[in-house]
């Protein structure tokens, strides 16, 4: 049987321990609301009656066409009535929050409304986030400890460096590159921000230029007269790394197109051309962005699709990429669930079962956390294909029997295997204050996707649309059948 509480005037408020938060859960007849009590006799029957049907019914519905997670409930199932054993509920979510920023929480540099609001949800009164939550922006100009400071101004709180994912921050895992040499194309502190990922020998534009000052002749007021005498001697560049979009985009583009047309030697003109050409990164692949104006503006994607016309034109072969990394790419999405993992970790959560990734870019947000999902969903399927089928039979029988039966012979192996596997499902939610706009369908029609993606507009389409990042976050709490 379960218990609706609604009558709140006789509860001991000075028993409640911690942040209260309230959640509602519903069976196939009843519906409860309860909030996080602890020590009194009315919690330990709803830990006892609630946790244990709600886990129950859940596992009944999942198992009927997902019996490859059933594992995994049955160890939550095993872990509510621990909790009725020590008289607490379950203390907090097995969710993660994923903001783009640009066109969610900011246009330019001013706030949204009821952004502010939206993320006092997500904070208890002393400012902590009380919900796993990462900021990962396609923005590449600037280092992660300034974006955090800017974000903790934008929304009065603290944001910490460790919860900013900037659209360069997966590079640090090609390892195999640090230590080439690397010309690097954008614009902010494009060397700092290199050395911090780990990159050790690395030249910018702007001193590629002053080396080799024949090179930059579109602007004669800035044209290099003086010849440098070491051009020869100028070392081999490796790679070519853009993080963004740059100011000078007719300097960048000549500059880049020369390295690579003489395989990172432009003293010399190549008698043929190379190809493969050396390693090209890219970071953030957002055809346009949302600030000020009342019309998207180019991003970082229509610059590389610059680059990539030019060079198809002048040789005849596409332009190919070692890594195009930030949003809408896996790579990224990977590397924020493992970010939002740790922090949940650090925050002595359980493991994060879900993810909701908030953006207003249907080609870049929607599309990448859609994308993310079918990953998820596929290594969820592989992962559960390795549990013994005598585990699931076993399983299937303890939720179907509905006894007490001891589930401690059950073994340690699948549970350590369903814990590894992580997040089951990534949810994407589409605001209309940014790229798209409310009700202008033209933007979920146009593909605006870079090429190297595959054009599935099914990927397109959001999970949930709403109006703002205040609705995007209170209807995370109604899926998680919570409320504020």
């Amino acid at each position: 049987m379960l218990f609706s509480i609604t009558d709140k005037k006789n509860l001991d408020i000075s028993k409640v321990g911690g942040p209260i938060h309230n959640f509602i859960g519903q069976s196939r007849r009843h519906t409860f609301v309860t909030s996080a009590i602890t020590g009194s006799s009315i919690q330990q029957t709803m830990a006892a009656g609630i946790c244990y049907k709600w886990w129950l019914v859940s596992s009944r519905s999942l198992l009927q066409g997902h019996k490859s997670t059933v594992q995994h409930f049955i160890r939550q199932r095993r872990h509510a009535k621990e909790y009725s054993s020590v008289g607490y509920l379950p203390k907090g979510p097995d969710f993660g929050l994923f903001f783009d920023i640009d066109g969610v929480i900011v246009r330019g540099r001013t706030i949204l409304p009821h952004a502010r609001e939206a993320f006092r949800l997500l904070t208890d009164r002393h400012g902590n986030f009380w919900v796993p939550t990462i900021f990962v922006t396609n923005a590449g100009n600037c280092l992660r400890q300034d974006k955090s400071k800017q974000l903790s101004d934008w929304l009065g709180i603290e944001v910490k460096e460790d919860q900013v994912i900037l659209s360069h921050s997966p590079l640090k895992m090609f390892r195999q590159l640090l230590d080439k040499h690397v010309l690097v194309s954008g614009q902010g502190p494009t060397t700092e921000i290199a050395k911090h990922l780990g990159f050790k020998r690395i030249t910018t534009i702007e001193t590629l230029r002053k080396r080799f000052p024949k090179l930059d002749t579109m602007d004669y007021k800035r044209k290099l007269s003086a010849p440098c005498a070491f051009e020869n001697y100028f070392p081999r560049i490796e790679a070519v790394i853009m993080f963004g979009e740059p100011v000078r985009w007719e300097m960048n583009l000549q500059l880049i197109m020369d390295v690579l047309l003489t395989d990172g030697k432009p003293s010399v003109a190549a008698e043929e051309i190379p190809y493969p050409h050396i390693p090209v990164l890219a970071c953030g692949v957002d055809l346009m962005w949302m600030a000020e104006a009342p019309m998207p503006r180019f991003g970082h994607g229509a610059f590389l699709h610059c680059v990539e016309s030019l060079y198809k034109k002048i040789t005849g072969y596409d332009l190919k990429y070692t890594a195009l990394v930030g949003k809408p790419s896996e790579i990224t999405y990977i590397h924020s669930e493992h970010v939002l993992q740790t922090l949940a970790r650090n925050m002595g959560l359980p493991g994060l079962r879900r993810m909701y990734c908030i953006g207003d870019n249907p080609d870049v947000d929607i599309y990448g956390a859609n994308l993310f999902n079918r990953y998820l969903q596929k290594k969820l399927v592989k992962c559960a294909s390795k549990v013994p089928k005598t585990l699931l039979r076993q399983g299937a029988e303890i939720i179907e029997h509905d006894d007490e039966r001891s589930e401690e012979g059950l073994g340690s192996e699948t549970e350590e295997h369903m814990e590894h596997i992580g997040a089951y499902s990534c949810a994407s939610i589409l605001v209309s204050t940014g790229v798209y706009q409310n009700n202008d369908r033209r933007s979920l029609h146009q593909d605006h996707v870079h090429r190297d993606f595959i054009m599935d507009p099914e990927l397109r389409k959001p999970t949930m649309e709403v109006n703002d990042v205040l609705e995007a976050v209170q209807r995370v709490f109604e899926n998680e059948s919570m409320i504020t």
